[in-house]
């Protein structure tokens, strides 16, 4: 089953996972979009890190990783809330000639924002950006906040993104001092044509099919994952609002229309004269017409 994540646990072994793979919903993030394979494929990646961060916690609220760097790709943004309703982009200048991560992201920052639905103020982590994969780079955050070791495996194409995790937990070794390493050993062993092919059920047998012939793997149902994007003509109408009539009529003027583009949905939003004029007529609000 696609479009889904799935956790799970070793019970005996106090080991964590879950995997995650999508389809429609990553193809719809794409969709008008035209990026290079490479860049593609860190939006992909990025993706799958999300939903499955995002299926981790237990309080409700939206949760946004950005990856902000001074190469090439100088922005990777996945935005998921607790019903894992997805959204995201890529920006990217310049000719990509290397596809290698530090390459392409050069130095610079990991973004973590939580905005818990009873809070009005979100929980930021900001920290330097660290590791030669987007994998690598969640490891060593997950690691280094959590006090817990973690591993993620990651891939995307233009069809698929997925990603399998695992996390110790603090009685593993407790429980089972060489677990924690078989777990890992096994699951390293994953190829990233099977995360992007296999659904749970069978990719898990084919990693850990002895765990779970002893029955030492719970697996819960799994969630769905969708892509949700929709239009807002309200927010815009009120952000042009704010900007002035002046101020309004001056693009106008220059351009012959106003055009917002919503980077991170891609939509566009187009106002001619009229719809400027009503912007300011409370009594005349304009048509809230799909932009073409």
């Amino acid at each position: 089953m696609s479009d889904t994540v799935t956790r799970f646990l070793f019970e005996a072994l106090d080991i964590r996972g879950a995997f995650v793979r999508l389809e429609t919903s990553w193809q719809a993030m794409q969709e008008g979009r035209s990026y290079p394979p490479a860049v593609r494929n860190l939006l992909g990646e990025l993706t799958a890190t999300s939903v499955i961060i995002s299926s981790q916690l237990k309080q409700a609220g939206r949760l946004t990783l950005q990856l902000i760097g001074h190469g090439p790709v100088n922005l990777l943004l996945v935005d998921v809330d607790h019903e894992l309703r997805m959204r995201g982009m890529a920006r990217a200048e310049g000719e990509i000639t290397n596809t290698d991560v530090p390459s392409l992201l050069g130095d610079g920052r990991l973004v973590i924002t939580m905005q818990p639905d009873n809070l009005p103020q979100p929980y930021q982590s900001v920290v330097p950006m660290e590791g030669e994969s987007i994998a690598n780079i969640f490891e060593l955050f997950l690691e280094q906040s959590e006090q817990q070791s973690s591993a993620l495996w990651l891939a995307a194409d233009e069809q698929s993104c997925a990603g399998l995790f695992i996390q110790k937990l603090p009685a593993a070794d407790r429980k089972d001092a060489d677990g924690w390493a078989r777990i890992h050993h096994l699951a390293s062993t994953v190829q990233s044509s099977e995360l992007l092919s296999l659904d749970t059920e069978i990719l898990l047998r084919r990693l850990f099919h002895e765990e779970i012939e002893a029955g030492g793997i719970r697996i819960y149902e799994p969630r769905s994952v969708a892509w949700h994007c929709p239009q807002d003509w309200d927010k815009v109408r009120n952000m042009l609002r704010s900007l002035g009539r002046e101020e309004l009529e001056s693009i106008l003027a220059e351009h012959g229309e106003v055009m917002i583009h919503d980077d991170i949905c891609n939509h566009v939003y187009r106002f001619n004269a009229q719809d400027i004029d009503a912007l300011f007529d409370d009594g005349n609000l304009p048509p809230t017409t799909p932009a073409s």
